[in-house]
């Protein structure tokens, strides 16, 4: 949980997954089916979006010992 922008898009995604599901089996229409498989690939998605680490990563310039041109 160290980028606040990717873990609201996390809790989101879980919180959509988990709706449809839930949606789809009492909605009272016994025609409808719950699409779990989606609904997994989307809560793995948010797990993933949770524990992203990318606010933790800085840009890494280019090594300064390294000459920009070669040497003769």
């Amino acid at each position: 949980m160290n980028n606040r922008n990717t873990t609201i898009a996390g809790i989101g995604s879980i919180l959509v997954a988990i709706g449809s599901v839930l949606t789809a089996m009492f909605d009272g229409d016994p025609a409808t089916n719950a699409d779990f498989t989606s609904a997994v690939a989307a809560v793995i998605a948010g797990v993933g979006l949770i524990l992203a680490k990318d606010a933790d990563k800085e840009l890494v310039a280019a090594d300064p010992a390294e000459p920009a041109e070669p040497q003769a």
